[in-house]
């Protein structure tokens, strides 16, 4: 008797918890199902990268920086070698690499140039605007001062605004399947964190629920029998 009351006990358990579980689980299977829709190559836009021509490193003249910096690195920037510094405050530069001068901020008309030839296909710029570093929008994903290139097709392209590096590009794909992915993760706003109370307490619901509903299935097919 006492195992009958459990099993109705978990019947009606199961039942309640069952509407609390259906939201992340539907959630789930529909975000995860449109994540497997196209491959990630194609979601990121790598078929839409131009190829970046190898670059002479014969005469390549090496800047004197004013301060110790953390990283180095020699990028083609339209078809010119620049070397990019960063430094432990966050703070970025540039230099040619040609004479090691140092290179100023990049304006709008370099950074326009710089997204179209970040493109295959001699695409063109529809739309351009400058961001600071703390009013990034939310598909940059990164704390950088940056220019926002729009084209026809609805690709973005991000270049940082201190070193002319391309930050970032996004397709209508991949912000799609970012929606999707906030959406996966319960974190439609900011769609980074993996790790916060909604998806724990949604997770757990959704697995003592299961729980319940396989012990019940067994208590049912044994009362049968």
């Amino acid at each position: 008797m006492a195992a009958r009351h459990l099993m109705q006990r978990f019947a009606r358990w199961h039942i309640w918890l069952g509407w609390l579980a259906a939201i992340p689980l539907v959630l789930w299977t529909i975000s995860g199902l449109f994540m497997t829709l196209r491959p990630i190559d194609q979601v990121r836009g790598a078929a839409l990268r131009a190829e970046a021509a190898p670059l002479d490193t014969a005469k390549l003249v090496i800047p004197t920086l004013t301060e110790p910096a953390s990283k180095l690195a020699l990028i083609d920037e339209g078809g010119r070698p620049v070397w990019v510094a960063s430094f432990s405050d966050q703070g970025a530069g540039r230099w040619s690499a040609a004479d090691g001068k140092p290179l100023g901020p990049v304006g709008v008309i370099e950074a326009r140039y710089l997204a179209e030839t970040a493109l295959a296909g001699g695409a063109r710029v529809t739309a351009i605007r400058r961001f600071a570093a703390d009013q990034a929008p939310l598909d940059l994903r990164r704390e950088r001062p940056s220019w926002q290139a729009q084209f026809a097709d609805g690709t973005t392209v991000y270049i940082d605004a201190d070193t002319g590096e391309v930050l970032a590009l996004r397709t209508g794909w991949w912000r799609a399947y970012d929606f999707m992915w906030g959406l996966h993760i319960m974190d439609p706003m900011g769609r980074e964190n993996t790790s916060h109370v909604l998806l724990w307490v949604f997770g757990a619901a959704a697995m003592i629920t299961s729980l319940f509903g396989t012990t019940l299935l067994f208590r049912r097919r044994r009362a049968r029998r």
